[in-house]
């Protein structure tokens, strides 16, 4: 179930992945989609946490 908030998070993640472009490589020039965005800050997230708590 969604709500507004989660709604309004949504479309800002989907704004947000619009103005990232990728650099380097076969897609250069292209956008990542929301679903690579999620994926990055997740990763980070878990090598984060791994380095602290190392």
């Amino acid at each position: 179930m969604t709500d507004e908030d989660m709604l309004s998070m949504a479309l800002h993640l989907h704004d947000i992945a619009a103005r990232l472009v990728i650099t380097t490589g076969a897609t250069k020039g292209r956008n990542l989609s929301p679903s690579t965005v999620m994926r990055m800050l997740r990763e980070h997230d878990e090598q984060t946490a791994t380095s602290a708590s190392a």
